[in-house]
């Protein structure tokens, strides 16, 4: 059996920058365990398989060691695939996810998410938080992962985690973010306890991070760093129930897995 696959560099206007994601368009579903082996042999934070479907795709993501929920660079780039080199002559992409629907557009240049909104409420910090960091926030809130906000950009960058630590929390990770200096807001994305030590950008953080930072800066539009290694820029606009979150993507590596004789 051949599979094809696209390895994309989502977030990014160039190859070795934003986030690389596998993308894997299928004709129908492979078991659940070789998709997992699949996304464990790509070592990359994200795999996304598609298959489709009356009305557009499903959609489904995997890391080295789980399926997730929700992952917007591999979205992004599966959308990129399907505008590139499946249906050329679609503007739009519809996907049916474990997060139900989420619509891509293709528009000026940017391919653009509708992600539904998770804005986050203050919590407590928990001790593991605290020491994972190794530096204490301004305020810690939550929504699907802890977001500890700093009092600058450099803060943010400077951070160096303790991963053994933060891979006991019960959430799904940990965003740290900041006031930009030529940004809005920059953030960085740890989540060891899916296998992703450091997520160099990380699309579905900002469902939590647009409606945060829009409430903070009272504006609707923004645009976002994520400051990894290797970097990603993003624009988001915050419409209440729902989040846009646009970006480009580029192709490094096209082929196809053979499994099997």
């Amino acid at each position: 059996m051949k599979i094809p696959i696209y390895h994309i560099d989502a977030f990014a206007n160039r190859v070795f920058a934003g986030n690389p994601a596998a993308v894997c368009p299928l004709e129908e579903w492979l078991e659940d365990s070789v998709m997992q082996a699949i996304a464990q042999e790509n070592n990359l934070s994200e795999t996304a398989f598609f298959v489709p479907e009356e009305d557009g795709y499903h959609i489904r993501w995997f890391t080295p060691v789980a399926e997730v929920d929700l992952c917007g660079h591999a979205t992004l780039a599966a959308a990129f695939v399907i505008f590139s080199y499946g249906d050329t002559s679609r503007s739009q992409v519809t996907f049916r996810s474990r997060s139900g629907k989420l619509t891509v557009v293709r528009e000026r240049g940017l391919l653009s998410m509708d992600f539904p909104s998770q804005p986050p409420v203050p919590c407590e910090a928990p001790k593991e938080l605290l020491d994972g960091l190794g530096k204490e926030p301004l305020e810690v809130l939550c929504s699907e992962d802890y977001l500890a906000v700093f009092s600058s950009e450099n803060e943010v960058i400077e951070l160096n985690p303790d991963m053994g630590i933060l891979r006991k929390l019960g959430l799904r990770g940990v965003i740290v973010t900041a006031q930009g200096k030529r940004v809005d807001f920059v953030s960085r994305f740890f989540a060891p306890k899916l296998g992703v030590d450091e997520d160099p950008v990380t699309g579905s953080s900002h469902c939590a991070l647009a409606p945060y930072w829009a409430n903070k800066l009272n504006k609707k539009e923004l645009h976002a760093h994520q400051a990894s290694q290797r970097g990603g820029e993003l624009f988001c606009r915050d419409c209440g129930h729902r989040v846009i979150i646009s970006g480009r993507a580029v192709k490094f590596m096209e082929g196809s897995i053979t499994i099997g004789s």
